[in-house]
């Protein structure tokens, strides 16, 4: 199954709990090997191969213990900043994000609006 922008936040975390799994069995471990050696509960390792909602930081531990964490950088690749926007902040890097500003109509001065 490929990870596409339709799939939901349930079939996502399933077929990660999937691959997983699927890599545990060619690494011929238990989950409870496995749990132990990536520093999280054996229930915590049931959850994640059920595709149950577990912290991050527990996934994590179990990618660096099935020699997956250099993957992270395929899923979120390290971004690149545009030269037109480095040339804008002059070298600065962005803190803050801002909203567009909404192009004001040409303004007329404030009344009641009971004069005619």
């Amino acid at each position: 199954m490929d990870f596409t922008k339709d799939l939901s936040d349930d079939a996502v975390l399933k077929e990660i709990g999937n691959r997983i799994t699927q890599y545990r069995l060619n690494q011929n471990k238990t989950q409870v090997a496995l749990a132990q050696e990536a520093g999280v509960s054996s229930r915590t390792m049931a959850r994640i191969e059920q595709g149950d909602s577990v912290q991050a930081s527990s996934i994590i531990r179990v990618l660096r213990a099935l020699q997956l964490a250099e993957n992270l950088d395929t899923l979120i690749p390290e971004p690149a900043v545009s030269p037109v926007q480095q040339l804008k902040m002059q070298g600065k890097q962005r803190q803050r994000a801002s909203s567009k500003s909404a192009k004001s109509k040409k303004e007329e001065p404030w009344s009641w609006g009971d004069e005619e």
